[in-house]
């Protein structure tokens, strides 16, 4: 079995993320999502958004163009791409995030522990505003079987 280096406190350096309408429709056709709000501006106005608002999955966008992508998450943890799972995400929303806003992000590894034959990494990613409010904080379960 693999020795056990605690992970936990781990953090990248802060990243930031301009939110653009191209973006919000691609993702949203690529999760198979029609809401005219995300790809029809007036749509989103009438609906009392300030812009086009971002699907609730979005921030893997955002964590996969400016925070971590898989391979620097493979190498920061310094795991066997050959043995990791994913094993669940969840999304905390504090606001609407609109296109047009800059948003920055940092992921920390909260969480680190050994059971049997498998490291578990809980990551949390604190998003924030242009004003340093969060936004959003997303936060998944990595897995590194041995």
């Amino acid at each position: 079995m693999k020795s056990f280096v605690d992970k936990a406190g781990l953090k990248t350096k802060e990243f930031g993320f301009t939110i653009e309408r191209g973006k919000i429709k691609e993702f949203a056709q690529a999760i198979g999502d029609l809401n005219p709000i995300y790809f029809d501006l007036s749509a989103a106005l009438e609906q009392g958004y300030d812009d086009i608002p971002i699907p609730p999955t979005f921030a893997t966008v955002i964590e996969m163009w400016a925070g971590l992508d898989f391979e620097k998450l493979i190498e920061l943890l310094e795991l066997n791409p050959l043995n990791v799972l994913h094993g669940e995400q969840e999304y905390e929303y504090m606001k609407t995030i609109c296109a047009g806003e800059v948003i920055s992000g940092q992921m920390e590894v909260v969480k680190h522990v050994q059971k049997g034959n498998m490291d578990f990494f809980k990551l949390e990613t604190v998003f924030r505003d242009s004003t340093g409010l969060i936004a959003m904080i997303s936060r998944s379960t990595v897995i590194e079987r041995h």
